[in-house]
């Protein structure tokens, strides 16, 4: 324990309360030997870290036990990494970075049921480097992060829709599993049919925001 804490940086007293208090897990023992890991390690600089960034102990408690019921990575990829997206790696100080103020066990519960977040030791993957980066920003603009989630969750509905429209579109005159122009055709109708509806939308909140005409 003092090995450990001496490397943590930490007073062991300290050590001692996170203990008591599950923050770490038990050591391996060897008759009356404690042997701490460097899994220990991680997780003792994971709790400064956050602590650093404004977390209490009780939300850091909270935050590990989300992170240790929630899917491993190898649950969320599936069957293999995705054919376009970049997964990233974190470490539960990084999230908190992305998403400050956000990173609270609901909403990390609910992007790990997404499938957006998995675990993988003591670090986090998200699934898309474009899905975190936007999210992000939309955090940023002033958008809670539990609506960004609830509104990826609405739009996965559509995009599966679609992915099945365009799947059976293109296998109904192709012999081929994934015809190679499946994915760049269904990206140009999807853009560009998506920026047509915006212009729709803006334009109908536009001329209901116009003052009614009075006749003379």
């Amino acid at each position: 324990m003092e090995e450990l804490a001496k490397e943590a940086g930490i007073p062991v007293r300290t050590l001692r309360f996170y203990r008591e208090r599950g923050l770490i897990s038990p050591p391996r023992r060897e008759g009356r030997i404690a042997w701490y890991d460097d899994h220990h390690l991680a997780r003792l600089r994971t709790i400064s870290g956050l602590l650093e960034r404004g977390h209490t102990l009780t939300g850091i408690a909270d935050l590990a036990r989300t992170f240790e019921s929630g899917r491993d990575v190898a649950e969320v990829l599936g069957l293999g990494e995705p054919t376009e997206e970049t997964p990233v790696r974190l470490t539960p100080e990084q999230l908190a970075d992305y998403f400050e103020g956000e990173s609270t066990p609901e909403n990390l519960a609910t992007a790990m049921e997404l499938g957006y977040l998995g675990t993988d030791g003591d670090e986090i993957v998200h699934i898309s480097r474009r899905l975190l980066e936007v999210s992000a920003e939309l955090v940023r603009e002033g958008v809670p992060l539990a609506e960004v989630l609830a509104s990826g969750r609405r739009v996965r509905e559509h995009a599966d829709a679609l992915a099945d429209l365009f799947v059976a579109t293109l296998r109904a005159h192709s012999t081929e599993a994934e015809p190679p122009q499946l994915r760049p055709l269904a990206r140009a109708v999807v853009d560009a049919e998506l920026s047509m509806a915006l212009d729709r939308r803006l334009r109908r909140d536009a001329e209901a925001a116009q003052p009614p005409k009075t006749s003379e």
